[in-house]
């Protein structure tokens, strides 16, 4: 896979809007601050777009911005305002030899799975589970609150191995043996809503670590979801998983509990370790930045955690 520049001092962010229409003042919030950073975000001209529908502009419009940020040599990476849905109607219009011959960093969660998807599939581009400008970079009264730069500077400024652990929020859901593989996933839903279609999701070569994560999803819809995800033959190479935070997924401590015990019922067929906890995505603390695409190894015995074997930067 294509490892993209990694960022620097200065570097100009195209700031996109793939997805739903974002409020404009948590936008200007979110620029603010990655300009705090030293970062130069450049708003692009769908992204405050509102209409037709929830949609930040045309699909036409939305596909256009991201060609754009990809052509243009003076920007260095893209990240999106927001989730919320939209993404997958851009596909079909999307030009996979322009993204090829501009590989950039590209940040989002959420909706956002779907171009995580079609980056690796089609350009075999690293490319970032990663805060948003409305959604993480506007949150909070302090700098960055919503942002956990820890894992945001080791993702996408540096080289060097690092690791995550019981400071992001992961726990042991069931111990197993240490197991390295490329990590993948992200928002469950959007994952599976990919089957039977011309961009369905695959597994790379090779052993997988599979992160997943979700919000607003009860105990039986994971559990739904991630056997369809069993009968398309997409875990056969996993082995390891890691869940993320899942508080919005859960209305109290026994529905937390209720979706843990689902979890570990739907994978009792399953062999291998399984982490959850990971702050990433929907959450409600500091949201880390995953590369996917990447060699990490999953440790679940004593405790949790995800050491990252290589940089998806270069």
């Amino acid at each position: 896979m294509m490892k993209p520049k990694r960022l620097q001092p200065g570097a100009r962010i195209a700031v996109i809007s793939p997805a739903s229409t974002p409020k404009e003042p948590l936008v200007r919030a979110g620029m603010q601050r990655l300009a705090s950073l030293g970062y130069q975000p450049v708003l692009f001209p769908s992204a405050l777009t509102a209409g037709p529908l929830y949609y930040a502009g045309t699909a036409e419009a939305r596909a256009a911005d991201i060609h754009a940020a990809f052509r243009d040599t003076g920007i260095d990476a893209v990240i999106c305002t927001r989730g919320g849905w939209g993404t997958a109607e851009l596909l079909p219009l999307l030009d996979a030899e322009l993204i090829k011959a501009n590989p950039k960093p590209f940040m989002g969660f959420s909706d956002l799975s779907t171009l995580h998807l079609w980056l690796a599939q089609n350009c075999g581009l690293h490319s970032f589970y990663a805060p948003m400008v409305s959604a993480d970079f506007a949150r909070g009264d302090v700098l960055a609150a919503g942002v956990d730069l820890h894992s945001w500077r080791h993702a996408l400024e540096q080289t060097a191995p690092w690791s995550l652990g019981e400071r992001e929020g992961m726990r042991l859901l069931r111990a197993g043996e240490t197991v390295t593989g490329t990590l993948v996933g992200g928002c469950l839903s959007i994952l599976v809503e990919s089957l039977g279609t011309p961009w369905a999701m695959t597994m790379p070569p090779g052993d997988i670590l599979l992160f997943l994560e979700e919000v607003g999803t009860k105990p039986y819809q994971w559990d739904r979801m991630l056997v369809h995800m069993q009968h398309a033959g997409l875990l056969e190479r996993v082995k390891g998983i890691v869940f993320g935070e899942m508080k919005q997924c859960a209305a109290n401590e026994a529905e937390a509990q209720l979706l843990e015990a689902a979890l570990l019922h739907n994978l009792r067929n399953w062999q291998g370790p399984i982490s959850i906890g990971l702050q990433s995505g929907h959450v409600d603390e500091a949201n880390v930045t995953l590369p996917l695409g990447v060699q990490a190894r999953l440790e679940c015995t004593g405790a949790a955690s995800l050491l990252l074997l290589e940089s998806a930067v270069e």
